[in-house]
């Protein structure tokens, strides 16, 4: 049982140095400024997925410890929420038990939850070493609304106006009809109630 841990150990620490190289290695060549996925795989670490609590909240193991994450940069819709259930399984399907990802921890919130990003390995060729912030996927395929206040990130306005004009995920039956997870929790049960009829996933 040891050999087998410390095995799945030093792969996991192998995936983090193949994914930071890669991350890092565009970064070199330019002489341009670290991106923020790139300081993120600078300062992550391997861990696995235990369970999905909902599409921006999840359980991580790192080594013998486990916590609860809840991801930056996007708010997801609520579970009693129209989309919420949807945008959960969605995330759920990329972040399977056991899957090894990258995760920059950044703090904690109000809950007590570690605040962070996610860095998904890529499994093409063309991509290999290659993360993919899960925080920008959530955006462009419409799984969450973007929060980027002070606008550091480069481009997550358009990938939203993108996913918009698309009609994808939350988007579907259009920008009014999507009410953000902030808003949503103020409404008492006869607003949500007139939220929930007339449009699917």
């Amino acid at each position: 049982m040891k050999v087998r841990q410390t095995i799945l150990r030093v792969g996991e620490m192998a995936l983090v140095g193949a994914l930071v190289a890669g991350c890092l290695s565009s970064q070199r060549e330019t002489g341009a400024p670290l991106s923020l996925t790139a300081r993120a795989a600078a300062a992550a670490e391997a861990a696995r997925v235990v369970r999905v609590i909902d599409a921006d909240t999840y359980i991580m193991l790192s080594g013998s410890s486990t916590f609860r994450l809840r991801l930056l940069g996007v708010d997801a819709p609520e579970q009693d929420q129209a989309f919420g259930p949807q945008a959960t399984d969605s995330v759920a399907r990329l972040l399977a038990p056991g899957r090894v990802v990258l995760v920059a921890r950044a703090g904690l919130d109000l809950y007590g939850r570690t605040l962070g990003a996610v860095l998904l390995p890529t499994a093409t060729v063309a991509a290999a070493g290659r993360a993919v912030p899960l925080d920008s996927l959530m955006v462009v395929r419409g799984w969450a609304w973007a929060i980027d206040p002070n606008r550091t990130v480069a481009g997550r306005a358009q990938q939203q106006a993108a996913a918009q004009r698309a009609g994808l995920g939350l988007w579907k039956c259009g920008v009014s009809q999507a009410v953000p997870p902030k808003l949503w929790r103020s409404f008492n049960a006869e607003i949500k109630r007139r939220y929930r009829v007339g449009c699917t996933w």
